[in-house]
């Protein structure tokens, strides 16, 4: 197994989009001379319009069994995330005893994705996998993809397989993201390939987020609405729990408030299982009704549910990060990386560049950098508790090991 990264940015002046091409394949061939079996390719909106071009010199080029991409707002590479500059970003991968089944979902009308998604005949021969495959990536159109209805989809008719992705962020309009698959280029629906066989994955979820206070148990809600937490008033609960934390905590709410659902059930009688970082699916609380106390949160709540609160910041994301990483020091680098990292992060949420890529290789370990590729997303894609899920302001991280 070996995996080869390629960048091409600004610094080479280069508009023409075969020229593009060729660079990336030239880096390619100088460690990777054979076919190339999977190969993964993030554009800034730049080269949005040239996706076609771009996509067929690559394939023709590198001799590419299988390539995917889309367009977006930042590309991410190996030591360094490009941000609001022209940049391409490739990583291309031999995978022997691996198999690479891609995939396209364009599905441009409402009924069509309904009749799809509601069936498991129709989902898995959309998809091409019967069985469940060790890793989906999948990349998906935000103006025409229900996502989290067809996140459900996975979760129902391939359990446990962990999806990884992120939406396409280059446009900000309906028709204008690019998503690549071999030669084809398309503006909506989303694309994707499962992996099965000879690998190993492991995934990191990091949502960027501490946990304050205690947990709570949702007892009245409607929606995205709710009422009562413990049997009293939300906004009482919250203005309990903030005049409780210390000044430097109380100080990172103006970076806002966030609600996180545990997605993991507590062992009945034993005291020592507590709910901590990774065991929430983090959402943001969006607003308060003064007269009733009653908040409102980006998700829907069964009664139930337990809660706790949250905090972000630039300090508490690379702790995040770093605690999710930690157990990498146990096992042999990986021949490669995808990263999907949140367009609110980069440099809108650290004060210096490359925040999350730094972390990530120095947490890996390796004599060399592991090859990694990846995006900013308006929206990733990973499981938390094994059901996968869309998160905000989150780096969703997939490591490639031969099995």
């Amino acid at each position: 197994m070996k995996f080869v990264s390629a960048l091409v940015t600004d610094r080479e002046q280069v508009r023409d989009a075969a020229e593009v091409a060729r660079l990336l394949a030239a880096q390619v061939r100088m460690q990777l001379p054979d076919e190339v079996d999977l190969a993964i390719v993030f554009l800034s909106p730049h080269y949005a319009p040239k996706a076609h071009l771009l996509a067929e010199e690559l394939r023709r080029t590198l001799n590419i069994g299988t390539l995917i991409g889309c367009s977006a707002e930042g590309v991410i590479a190996t030591d360094q995330e490009i941000e609001r500059e022209p940049a391409v970003s490739l990583i291309a991968a031999q995978l022997p005893g691996v198999q690479v089944t891609p995939f396209q979902l364009h599905v441009n009308e409402v009924q069509n994705w309904n009749e799809m998604l509601d069936s498991t005949l129709a989902f898995r021969k959309a998809i091409g996998v019967q069985s469940v495959p060790k890793l989906f990536l999948l990349l998906a159109d935000p103006f025409s993809t229900p996502i989290d209805p067809l996140l459900e989809a996975f979760n129902a008719y391939y359990i446990g397989a962990p999806v990884m992705g992120g939406m396409a962020s280059s446009a900000q309009y309906a028709g204008a993201n690019a998503l690549i698959l071999n030669d084809e280029v398309r503006s909506f629906g989303a694309v994707g390939v499962a992996l099965s066989g000879d690998v190993a994955i492991d995934v990191v979820v990091s949502q960027g987020c501490r946990p304050i206070g205690h947990t709570y148990k949702v007892t009245g809600t409607s929606e995205d609405m709710i009422f009562s937490l413990n049997g009293g008033s939300p906004l009482k609960q919250v203005q309990e729990m903030v005049n409780e934390l210390d000044e430097a905590d109380q100080a990172l709410l103006s970076n806002g408030l966030y609600v996180g659902r545990a997605v993991r059930r507590l062992s009945p009688g034993n005291s020592d299982d507590v709910l901590g970082r990774g065991d929430f699916l983090i959402r943001g609380m969006r607003g308060v009704d003064q007269h009733s106390g009653a908040i409102a949160i980006g998700d829907f709540l069964e009664d139930g549910e337990v809660v706790q609160f949250h905090l972000r910041d630039a300090k508490t994301a690379e702790e995040d990060l770093e605690l999710m990483l930690t157990p990498q020091a146990f096992f042999d680098a990986p021949a490669g990386a995808i990263l999907f990292s949140c367009n609110g992060r980069g440099t809108r949420l650290f004060d210096h560049p490359d925040g999350d890529v730094k972390i990530i290789q120095g947490a890996l370990g390796a004599e060399q950098a592991v090859p990694l590729t990846g995006f900013f997303c308006g929206g990733e894609i990973g499981p938390i508790g094994g059901r996968n899920f869309l998160h905000g302001h989150t780096a969703s991280l997939v490591l490639f090991r031969p099995a």
